[in-house]
């Protein structure tokens, strides 16, 4: 008996694992690349992170980092509540007029004085009816310029003096004599220091429309206005030799070139400039070169002191001392309406305790719209 093969389909088991097959193969085309997709996203998102972490950006410190607030700095007004007592300005004719500073050289002359006799060393003598500058230049033969803008454009340090120089201030054989600049001559501030600085002149007391008066013979130089210091002011040069300052006035009554006597009224006094009260303030000059009035005078007395006086180097070695000490501006302010001490400490940057202090007020004080504190 022969057996032959035949060929029969696939058994019921393999139907069954193909079907299954093909599930697995229809899952992973659907859901199971959604799967796929998903843990990869979060896979690469957590690498992100680590990243992120291990080199922060430059924005995410600045978020921590604290940052200073922004103050923006407002300057007070002071064109009006600012007052520096009677201290020249640095471009005033006050402070340009002393020479004593070796290092700065003094101001170029600006007058033409080319056809001036710059060689006569006599005076001589003129009539009160010649007024003209070059006849002058001849009679204060101690001086070589004739300038009517710089108070002092000698370039002459007067302790350079090698020889005393003696000075006739009255000629009562000529008639020329001394008067007083005032009629009354009470003093309110001496030559020297006045605070941190030094004051060239005297200061006489006077109430606002006084006679201010030439106090030798001569010819007025200078009339001129400073509004940084000396105000309203006159310089007169003498036959003697002295010229002397006339400040603070509330107007001038003479010219340039003008021929004055002693006793003539050139002026009104006043408080012009850089003034705190009405006063005469009163310069005795040699070349240019202040030096202490009382040294001339007897205030208090009314009188002059000697009809001869020496012109030495030592008048003017005060100036040895003046280079040692620094000048200090004294601030006040003016009360306005509704304004307390809070607020004007504030202003300038100071304690409310320094106003009281400085003023000899107390926090409870009432302030006056008009009333001036000293600041510092």
């Amino acid at each position: 008996m022969k057996y032959h093969a035949v060929a029969s389909g696939p058994s019921l088991v393999e139907e069954a694992t193909q079907a299954l097959l093909n599930l697995k193969i229809m899952l992973l085309n659907t859901a199971g690349i959604k799967y796929l997709l998903l843990a990869i996203f979060v896979f690469w998102g957590s690498i992100n992170g680590m990243a992120q972490k291990k080199t922060p950006t430059p924005k995410s410190k600045e978020f921590f980092k604290v940052k200073a607030p922004k103050i923006q700095y407002v300057k007070p007004d002071t064109t009006v509540l600012i007052e520096v007592e009677e201290l020249p300005d640095p471009a005033s004719d006050a402070n340009k007029s002393v020479p004593f500073n070796p290092s700065k050289k003094l101001s170029i002359v600006s007058e033409d004085t080319s056809s001036l006799d710059l060689g006569e060393q006599s005076i001589v003598e003129i009539s009160e009816e010649i007024l003209m500058d070059s006849t002058w230049i001849k009679v204060a033969g101690y001086y070589a310029i004739w300038d009517t803008h710089n108070i002092n454009p000698y370039k002459m340090d007067g302790r350079q003096l090698k020889e005393e120089k003696p000075l006739q201030l009255v000629d009562k054989q000529n008639n020329r004599v001394s008067k007083m600049p005032l009629v009354s001559t009470p003093i309110t501030s001496d030559f020297g220091f006045r605070g941190y600085r030094w004051h060239y002149g005297t200061d006489l007391d006077l109430d606002t429309g006084d006679s201010v008066r030439s106090v030798f013979d001569g010819v007025v130089r200078i009339v001129k206005w400073d509004g940084g210091g000396y105000g309203n002011y006159i310089v007169v040069r003498h036959y003697n030799g002295i010229e002397t300052l006339y400040g603070h006035l509330s107007k001038q009554l003479v010219k340039i070139g003008q021929f004055v006597k002693a006793g003539d009224l050139i002026g009104w006094g006043g408080s012009t400039g850089r003034s705190s009260g009405p006063h005469l303030h009163f310069e005795v000059r040699y070349m240019g070169n202040p030096f202490d009035p009382e040294r001339m005078y007897d205030f208090p007395d009314y009188v002059l002191m000697s009809e001869e006086f020496k012109i030495s180097s030592a008048l003017f070695n005060y100036y040895n001392q003046v280079k040692k000490v620094k000048a200090r501006k004294v601030t006040y302010h003016t009360i306005r309406s509704g304004e307390v001490l809070g607020t004007i400490a504030r202003k300038y940057g100071v304690t409310v305790s320094q106003i009281t202090r400085l003023n000899g007020i107390s926090t409870r004080t009432i302030l006056r719209p008009g009333r001036r504190l000293r600041i510092n």
